[in-house]
């Protein structure tokens, strides 16, 4: 007969074994990594790639982006309805930060897909804007532009202002085209996005008259800039650092806002930390990129469905096939519409609800 170590299962079951921070990198880190079919719509020589793989896109980027994003109230109505930034943090930070490296990073296939299903579930999120009482349509190619750029530019102003630094005014031009490929995963019309820093600065002066600062909107802000609410459940030991952590990227998050996003956010923060926390940051973040296993570790705890996706690219995984497709024909060859065809059967499709019967619509 084998001996056994094994505990009897009356006291096996009444004992959990005490969490780790060996366990808890596995249980979220330990996901499929596999060779991509193709290099998507990008490529490792694209400056997409290098911005968005630095340290300071999942992190501060990422959350500069949301909490941004909500000062449109045409976004958050749909948000505050559903409410599942609240009840799911990390669940929908999981899910967002997938979708976003799933166009920049996956392969073609990939791409159009999640851009496919990205919109049939938003064909089903709109809701009514309380203070106009108009449709909101999260497909509708305004709102999709709004949290398209500021998504990109929140990235890379936390790539300059914690990481490496400015790019290049070739690089910089480069990224902005770029930026209008990627839009064409969405109902965008790639010909309005900037091509350069001030058409980009322009883009914002020409929203701020209809961004505006509800008690919903503070709220979502608020709650969006603790990043402690996307961690997993940690370890007694490391609740401390966790804490840490994420006072330092609130702190970040709120240095690169502007003063008037800030007064329409109703967030305070003394101009010293907004000068003391940029040397912190660019030294983790420094530290952080020298390690591609450390990287994918962190993916892994803040998203761990993003680790398959992100995973292949931060190692230097070679796709199948070494070629980079444009958006058209990669609708075009895995037989998917395009969103613009989409959108049209969308709004055809009477068993899709996209607009109240009692509300007008905008857009």
């Amino acid at each position: 007969m084998a001996v056994t170590t094994e505990k009897p299962p009356t006291q096996q079951a009444n004992r959990k074994p005490p969490a780790t921070l060996r366990g808890l990198v596995r249980r979220n880190s330990q996901r499929s990594i596999e060779a991509m079919e193709d290099y998507g719509w990008f490529g490792p020589e694209s400056v997409t790639w290098r911005v968005w793989s630095y340290p300071t896109a999942p992190t501060v980027g990422f959350s500069r982006s949301v909490v941004v994003e909500e000062l449109d109230p045409f976004l958050v109505a749909p948000v505050t309805v559903s409410s599942k930034i609240y009840s799911q943090p990390r669940i929908r930070y999981d899910r967002t930060l997938r979708y976003f490296a799933t166009v920049l990073f996956a392969d073609s296939r990939k791409v159009v897909k999640a851009s496919e299903m990205l919109m049939k579930v938003h064909a089903r999120a709109g809701s009514v804007e309380p203070v106009s009482g108009l449709w909101s349509d999260p497909n509708n190619p305004d709102e999709q532009l709004w949290i398209h750029l500021t998504a990109w530019h929140s990235i890379l102003y936390a790539y300059e202002t914690y990481g490496p630094g400015k790019l290049s005014e070739a690089d910089e031009r480069r990224y902005w085209a770029e930026c209008a490929i990627a839009a064409q995963a969405q109902t965008i019309d790639p010909h309005r996005v900037p091509t350069s820093r001030e058409e980009v600065r322009d883009y914002f002066e020409g929203m701020r008259p209809r961004l505006a600062a509800s008690d919903a909107t503070q709220a979502a802000m608020d709650h969006l800039m603790n990043a402690d609410v996307i961690f997993p459940q940690l370890p007694l030991m490391m609740k401390p650092g966790g804490w840490l952590l994420a006072r330092l990227l609130r702190t970040a998050v709120v240095a690169t806002l502007p003063r008037w996003q800030r007064e329409l956010g109703n967030v305070r923060q003394p101009r010293v930390l907004d000068a003391l926390i940029r040397p912190v940051m660019r030294v983790g973040f420094a530290i952080a990129d020298r390690s591609p296993a450390m990287k994918v570790l962190t993916i892994g705890l803040l998203s761990p469905a993003t680790v398959p996706i992100a995973g292949p690219m931060i190692l230097g995984i070679r796709p199948l096939s070494e070629e980079t497709l444009s958006p058209g024909d990669s609708f075009a060859r895995h037989g998917v519409p395009t969103p613009a065809e989409l959108y049209e059967q969308l709004r055809a499709d009477q068993s899709t609800i996209i607009y109240s019967p009692s509300a007008p619509v905008r857009g």
